[in-house]
């Protein structure tokens, strides 16, 4: 541990990596280059290793501005971080679809180390479910990848526990299905239904992707929609618009509450509760600016009293129907 920073082991791999994993969503975009490096400079400091990206974020630019930021050596070295990416975008039809094609991934996956100037990630990911394609191609895809040491470890993001079952039983023995990036937190459980159950008992460690609902749980829109936050921007408004309701707005006040009496911010309590949830290996943070992620970073040490972690789950909790409950 290091300065409330954990490490842990990614399900029953070798792959190790810090419990608060850095997410670059933004980078290039709503984040400029030196907002990036002053992020990423606070997270190696507070003994972070994880960093997540995607070729699709920003077009690649997320990938190019941790790649320069590399490439500097002023910010950051290879050997100090644990890279994941994901590829599984592409263009079909004229539109920006899901492309899991053994084509597409392995030239996706190129185009990323590129941008990166990095020969190999740890951590290479399918960014979502492809119905178009075999699922037998797509895992030959990724058995390619481990085996031309372009990534040393593979999973999946997004994909439904059938699938990432099929995924694990076609990966087997070798290279092994290792993760499985999903959406978590106080306001998105979904994945307790059957996803959880099906990593544990795959040996997959999950990274928790948005375990601040989105920004949500951080209280910012319990009274309106601050002009600089993800709502009010015109290209991240819908991915914060599903839990601007009055179900989530009950949950966020028993987070707050809960904050109140700890004497920490709510980010910290929404961050605490999916840290240490079972099964999670990460929690990825994307924050906007430097600030907000030392912020974030600065509760890094919370564990929350059993009582309150169980009135959390029961606020929350979410509805459970065949054939998860008979």
């Amino acid at each position: 541990m290091v300065g409330g920073v954990e490490y842990r082991s990614v399900g029953r791999s070798g792959l190790t990596v810090s419990d608060l994993a850095l997410g670059t969503m933004t980078w290039g975009r709503d984040t400029d280059e030196m907002e990036a490096a002053d992020q990423l400079a606070g997270f190696l400091d507070a003994g972070g290793t994880l960093v997540d990206t995607a070729g699709s974020y920003g077009d690649g630019a997320a990938e190019e501005v941790l790649g320069s930021l590399i490439a500097t050596g002023a910010f950051a070295h290879r050997d100090d971080l644990v890279i994941c990416t994901k590829s599984g975008i592409g263009q079909r039809d004229g539109r920006t679809r899901p492309d899991a094609s053994r084509g597409n991934l392995l030239a996706g996956l190129d185009q990323s180390l590129a941008r990166l100037g990095a020969d190999h990630v740890d951590l290479w990911l399918v960014q979502t479910p492809d119905v178009s394609t075999p699922v037998e191609e797509t895992a030959s895809a990724l058995r390619q990848a481990v085996a031309s040491g372009r990534t040393r470890y593979v999973g999946l993001s997004n994909h439904p526990a059938w699938a990432t079952a099929r995924f694990a039983h076609l990966l087997q023995p070798e290279p092994g299905l290792v993760a499985a990036e999903m959406e978590y937190s106080l306001l998105q459980r979904g994945i307790e239904r059957e996803l959880l159950p099906a990593a544990h008992a795959l040996g997959l460690g999950v990274l928790a992707w948005s375990p601040l609902g989105r920004g949500v749980l951080t209280g910012k829109y319990r009274h309106a929609v601050p002009a600089d936050s993800r709502a009010a921007s015109p290209h991240l408004s819908g991915f914060v618009q599903p839990y601007l309701n009055s179900a989530a707005a009950a949950v966020v006040e028993a987070v707050v509450t809960a904050a109140d009496g700890l004497g920490k911010a709510p980010l910290d309590v929404a961050l605490a509760w999916v840290r240490h949830r079972p099964g999670v290996a990460s929690a990825i943070v994307g924050a906007r600016t430097a600030a907000q992620l030392r912020t974030a970073l600065a509760g890094a040490d919370l564990v929350l009293p059993a009582s309150l972690a169980a009135a959390l789950d029961e606020v929350s909790a979410p509805t459970l129907g065949y054939p998860e409950r008979l």
